[in-house]
């Protein structure tokens, strides 16, 4: 072990040993009340998960993220598109939430919130504890030969990892495509859609890689948020730290003896015992001080918590505190940082919510034809050619849809069909045609504005160019 100052553990990730092989880690089993807080949070979560994309709200999927056709539904409401700047707006105000919690309350949202720390450590690891046994089990069945009972806890864990890895994706393409589809794809049989099954089981060896191999690498390794954290941390957030002040004293850690009187030797409250070590689920001693690796899962306060009741000192050797709290007893400040934060997620928010009061139920989209110039008709009437596209974005048909010209004295003419309804949540597209005297227009290159009716009811308007001759400027 590294004396204490020594910095030697920064410089390689704690899963990895000296030969820079993989560490492989075995976590003790947690318990205590910071992990009851946990079990709680994380089966809401894991419901709420699991339960979105089968929830509907109007008849709108609640959440959905379909990239492929570029469609997303947030707590039920529909987002296409043309809506494109909320869902970024949207997206940035995730990203501003969690580096102010980050700020405030280091990296919670890893131990507490992140899907992934919630599927390795209340799901897959507990099916682990129940197949495999504890941390010491854990160890020896790893070091023992392959032998019948080693054969059957392995084939066991694999098979229901795989299981729940599959179910996972099925959710998880859900949200993607729809839970419809999905269930839909299902009732036709795997075979039908033979792509869509591929698909699913190349999602299915992702998971099965990540929560029986890869684990606790994703948050060290492939997750960017630990170095975000190291960038956004400062003496002042609120992490899952060890008291080093109370836990070294003048004498440094030393182990416990019983009927000892720690106070006058001088010995530190750290018994030296290993368990905030040994229930890190990546590996690390906490005790070293503040490190990318930990995701603040409070599983070492519990651990600790327990062995300093077994040997009657006071609790809180590791807790949720601020490093300014243990040099110089300060208590938790909103400080100007924070501020700053708070004030820019609030901007955030109200421009969210602006937007969204102002945005519209239907898209209209009007476009002059490509390499189509105007048309010079009797009674010195100009006329232009376009396409127009209408979105409705609401859960009922749209009907006896027309075009007016608001701007002008004119006529707006559509091909094949004088009105038409834009089914719910689709779009409808077609070809028009605006005849305006020349004597209304102004130049070669007017701004018309054209109302869409419902209707006798105005429901959206929208500009497009109208080219005329020259001699009429």
């Amino acid at each position: 072990m590294a004396e204490q100052g020594e910095e030697n553990f920064r410089d390689s990730i704690g899963t990895l040993n000296e030969e820079g092989k993989r560490a492989w880690v075995f976590p003790k089993k947690p318990s205590g009340k910071w992990y009851d807080y946990r079990k709680y949070v994380s089966y809401v979560l894991l419901a709420f998960l699991v339960s979105a994309p089968f929830i509907k709200i109007n008849g709108n999927q609640f959440l959905m993220f379909n990239v492929l056709e570029r469609r997303f539904n947030i707590f039920g409401n529909p987002f296409w598109p043309q809506d494109f700047h909320l869902f970024v707006v949207m997206m940035v105000i995730g990203v501003v939430f969690i580096i102010l919690f980050t700020v405030a309350f280091g990296r919670i949202f890893c131990g507490w919130i992140c899907p992934q720390t919630i599927f390795m450590e209340m799901v897959f690891r507990r099916i682990e504890y129940w197949i495999d046994g504890d941390r010491g089990k854990q160890i020896r069945l790893k070091k023992m030969p392959w032998n019948a009972e080693k054969i059957r806890k392995r084939v066991l864990k694999w098979i229901i990892f795989f299981i729940i890895s599959f179910l996972i994706a099925n959710v998880f393409l859900a949200y993607l495509i729809g839970s419809d589809e999905l269930i839909r794809y299902i009732t036709d049989g795997p075979f039908v859609h033979t792509s869509t099954l591929v698909s699913l089981l190349i999602f299915t060896g992702v998971f099965y890689f990540i929560f029986a191999w890869f684990r606790e690498q994703v948050c060290i390794i492939a997750c960017p948020y630990g170095r975000l954290q190291g960038v956004l941390l400062d003496n002042k957030s609120i992490i899952v730290a060890y008291d080093h002040k109370r836990g070294e004293k003048e004498e440094g850690r030393a182990k416990f003896k019983k009927n000892e009187d720690r106070a006058t030797t001088g010995k530190g409250d750290c018994i030296d015992c290993f368990q905030c070590v040994h229930v890190c689920p990546t590996g690390i001693d906490i005790r070293n001080g503040t490190q990318l690796e930990c995701i603040n899962c409070t599983a070492c306060i519990d651990a600790c918590d327990h062995m300093m009741e077994s040997v009657n000192l006071p609790k809180g050797l590791i807790r949720y505190t601020s490093e300014d709290n243990i040099e110089k007893k300060e208590p938790f400040k909103f400080t100007p940082r924070l501020k700053g934060y708070t004030a820019v997620l609030g901007i955030l928010i109200a421009v969210l919510i602006g937007m969204l009061f102002l945005r519209n139920d239907v898209e209209a989209t009007i476009l002059r034809l490509p390499g189509q110039l105007y048309e010079h008709k009797e009674g010195n009437i100009i006329s232009n050619v376009y396409t127009f596209k209408l979105v409705n974005k609401t859960i009922k048909d749209i009907e006896n849809v027309r075009f007016e010209l608001m701007s002008h004295k004119g006529t707006v003419k559509l091909v094949s069909h004088s009105n038409f309804t834009v089914p719910e949540q689709d779009l409808a597209k077609g070809t028009l045609f605006v005849e305006i005297n020349a004597s209304g227009l102004s130049g070669d290159k007017d701004r018309v504005e054209i109302g869409v009716y419902s209707g006798d009811q105005l429901i959206e308007t929208t500009t497009t160019t109208f080219m005329g001759p020259r001699s009429y400027k």
